[in-house]
């Protein structure tokens, strides 16, 4: 997950929308657990943040979690929950079967590292070196996935204590890679869908949460349709002629053809896209070619990044993307071969469902404290969960209340991915009681 944007305040129609349930999706029968809910969240707390520190101290990258799903798993078992292991090769699915019978709810956070090299000055910094596409890097929960593990292990616990009273079935989601495969295979959401993890029991709904720096502790953000883009690989390769520096005319620059695509590129966004449907970004991050001053090269490869918040968009941005770099290449006299990889899909959070977990969050964290979040251009994989059932996926703010957010680091907290990142712990509670508050209002909600 990458940087997220400023929030603003939710609209007056999904305000008045959630405040005025309906029969269908009233909270009515569960609420009478809520101060159980609360002693269990106030219990659980000093765990959660000794988990996360533990977690922390101790970063492992994508499908390597191999000791941060023991410690899940041995306390899952600890707990009374069906676990299996090494779904999606280092993931963890538990189950918790309550008193009543009743709907099946999924709740996901995922586990796996960075490979950034820690600069926060806490006591529990991460020293970790691990290999990663056959290089030794440092090693960090730089996005929070080290807050997200710990949180829903807190969930597994207060869940656990209301088990008798649950009209319906707990499943835990904890999966690894999200950030995606060291070696170029499936990620983590792919692998533990291909293993089944969303299957026997099959959920109705989904829910999970991501903690961000752009947001102050104690404020939670989310919206419906979607909220987090599409994100899609770019290369491209333009074939020229070589030929020496000092004799343009004797070949083909490729160089020059290469820097007439990049600006040909934002002519897409900027022109080509009706942006209030969705927002676009078509980024070129990599460009190499040549190897001396005066020499032009035959060849130059560019990488880089397309992200979207429309499938319909997607597609037409591919199509784009590649009519506009062939044309531009065959111009300049050289030869351009596109590849676009698909990557992960929108995060899409599902209208109805959002508009119905809005008021159980309301319920959780008070009305002031929930926020509709603006599109977010970062990608995630839970987007691959929440296409087999309906998903609401939502942002827990971290930021100390003294300090500024920001989702760039410029002046602001430092953002997610950052070596700098930091996690203000006393918003781990509010994650527990929100995750709780979603599972157990949802089984309980009246059809």
């Amino acid at each position: 997950m990458h940087s997220i944007t400023s929030m603003r305040n939710l609209p007056p129609a999904m305000a008045m929308a959630a405040a005025l349930l309906s029969a269908g999706t009233a909270l009515a029968e569960t609420a009478p657990l809520d101060g159980r809910i609360d002693a269990a969240v106030n219990a659980v707390e000093p765990k959660v943040v000794a988990w996360r520190r533990d977690i922390h101290q101790n970063p492992e990258l994508g499908f390597q979690e191999v000791r941060t799903a023991k410690l899940v798993a041995d306390h899952l078992t600890a707990l009374g929950y069906e676990v299996k292991t090494g779904v999606g090769r280092t993931g963890v699915v538990a189950l918790l079967r309550g008193g009543k019978p009743g709907p099946v709810v999924a709740l996901r956070a995922d586990m796996d590292a960075l490979p950034v090299k820690e600069e926060v000055d806490v006591p529990f910094a991460s020293k970790v070196m691990a290999t990663w596409r056959g290089q030794q890097v440092s090693v960090m929960h730089a996005c929070g996935h080290d807050a997200h593990v710990a949180i829903l292990m807190g969930v597994a616990e207060v869940l656990a204590s209301l088990k008798a009273d649950l009209p319906g079935t707990i499943k835990l989601l904890f999966q690894p890679a999200e950030e995606g495969s060291p070696d170029g295979t499936a990620g983590g959401a792919t692998s533990m869908v291909r293993d089944g993890a969303m299957q026997n029991p099959k959920p109705e709904a989904i829910f999970g949460l991501h903690v961000t720096s752009a947001m102050r502790v104690g404020d939670i953000a989310l919206k419906p349709a979607g909220l987090m883009a599409s994100s899609d690989s770019l290369r491209i390769e333009i074939k020229g002629s070589q030929t020496h520096g000092a004799m343009p005319w004797g070949g083909v620059d490729p160089i020059v053809a290469a820097a007439q695509v990049v600006m040909a590129l934002q002519t897409i966004p900027s022109r080509q896209i009706d942006v209030t449907r969705s927002p676009v970004v078509v980024t070129v991050g990599s460009i190499h070619g040549g190897n001396r001053g005066n020499i032009i090269p035959e060849t130059v490869l560019m990488e880089g990044t397309i992200r979207s918040h429309d499938e319909g968009i997607r597609d037409q941005l591919h199509a784009k993307i590649k009519e506009v770099t062939e044309a531009t290449a065959r111009a300049a006299g050289t030869e351009a071969k596109v590849t676009i990889n698909r990557g992960y899909p929108v995060t899409y959070n599902d209208p109805p469902l959002t508009e119905w977990a809005g008021a159980s969050l309301r319920r959780a964290a008070g009305d002031e404290r929930v926020q509709e979040s603006r599109p977010v251009m970062g990608a995630e994989d839970f987007s691959i969960l929440a296409r087999e059932a309906p998903g609401v996926f939502f942002f827990l703010g971290i930021t100390p209340a003294d300090k500024r957010p920001g989702a760039t680091g410029m002046g602001g907290a430092a953002p997610n991915h950052s070596p700098r990142f930091f996690i203000d712990e006393s918003g781990l509670k509010l994650g527990v009681r929100a995750l709780s508050f979603l599972a157990v209002d949802y089984l309980g909600r009246k059809k």
